[in-house]
């Protein structure tokens, strides 16, 4: 028994020098070079954000305004497009007032235009080059939601918001690609959707927007690659903004109602930083959404009749909370 017990302490003391002398070692040493990895990351993206010219539509709220926020301070060269010139000017202003003197911030320069408006998209384009250059980064962030049946939808609230939310966009890189190409230098940055990705009922326009611009967007990222040009598409689920009380309806009019999944959503501060990290990282997609939105993803692609089914009954359980 003793010899056993003696073999037993032998065993436990080895096993302890053993911890000592390499798992806790080798440990400390993966953190340490996780450590210099993130800090190394962080230097990175950095150095590719300051004194980069950023181009940001729908820049004077929501995730855009947030937006704005993050790459000011990250030191970037802002260009806020949006179609109010006074709220832009605000922001200017807002900004100015948060200017962090350990960087180099720079006053931003804005854009007035509508991205519904094709021409005012290629006028605001030959603008921002001509006054600074070039563009390092462009965040097409500007959309537009929706809520209503497709039966009582008009083709005109269908073309109203493809306008905006894939025409607008793809005409201003369409217009600001040459550029890049010529510099074999840029980024351009989609804000999509988890709808670019799932279709939810009464979305219908919303997410055939979405749809088409990671399309377009993934094709373009092949494309580009030759002239080492990044794209990123970033795929939010719900946000805390105005999104869904701006939305329109299948009649055209203002939606004006803030849903709860909306309210209770990401806040925009949070999912601009996400951007402002994947955007440094130069990562070529993100999904910035809760583990449900998430799954659903997933199950879209792995279980589609099973996804289909949770669709139909969640439309049917919609239109019974509408009508009663």
């Amino acid at each position: 028994l003793s010899s056993c017990g003696s073999r037993k302490t032998v065993q436990k003391g080895k096993l302890m020098d053993f911890t000592s002398t390499v798992i806790v070692p080798l440990l400390f040493g993966s953190l340490g070079i996780f450590a210099v990895f993130r800090l190394l990351q962080w230097m990175r993206m950095r150095a590719y954000l300051q004194e980069a010219v950023v181009v940001i539509t729908g820049a004077t709220s929501g995730l855009g305004k947030e937006c704005a926020k993050a790459f000011h301070a990250a030191g970037s060269k802002l260009v806020l497009c949006g179609r109010d010139s006074k709220k832009l000017k605000d922001l200017v202003q807002e900004l100015s007032t948060m200017t962090n003197h350990r960087k180099n911030t720079h006053k931003p320069h804005t854009v007035v235009f509508d991205l519904s408006d094709t021409k005012t998209v290629l006028n605001a384009a030959e603008e921002i080059l001509k006054y600074l250059g070039h563009v390092d980064i462009l965040i097409n962030n500007a959309g537009i939601s929706f809520r209503g049946t497709i039966v009582d939808t008009g083709l005109d609230v269908d073309k109203k918001v493809m306008e905006t939310n894939y025409f607008g966009p793809i005409a201003l890189t369409k217009a600001l690609l040459p550029s890049m190409i010529k510099r074999r230098q840029g980024h351009i940055v989609a804000i999509s959707s988890v709808q670019g990705k799932i279709s939810i009922p009464f979305r219908s326009a919303y997410a055939a927007s979405k749809h088409a611009t990671q399309a377009f967007f993934d094709c373009l990222r092949a494309e580009v690659e030759q002239y080492d040009i990044d794209v990123t598409v970033v795929s939010p689920g719900y946000i805390q903004t105005n999104l869904s009380l701006n939305a329109v309806t299948a009649d055209g009019s203002r939606y004006g109602v803030m849903d709860k999944n909306t309210a209770e959503g990401q806040t925009a501060a949070e999912v601009a930083q996400v951007v402002l990290s994947a955007v440094g990282q130069k990562k070529k997609e993100v999904l910035v959404a809760g583990l449900t939105p998430s799954l659903a993803v997933y199950l879209r692609n792995i279980f589609p009749r099973l996804f289909f089914t949770l669709m139909a009954t969640r439309a049917k359980k919609e239109r019974k909370a509408k009508d009663s």
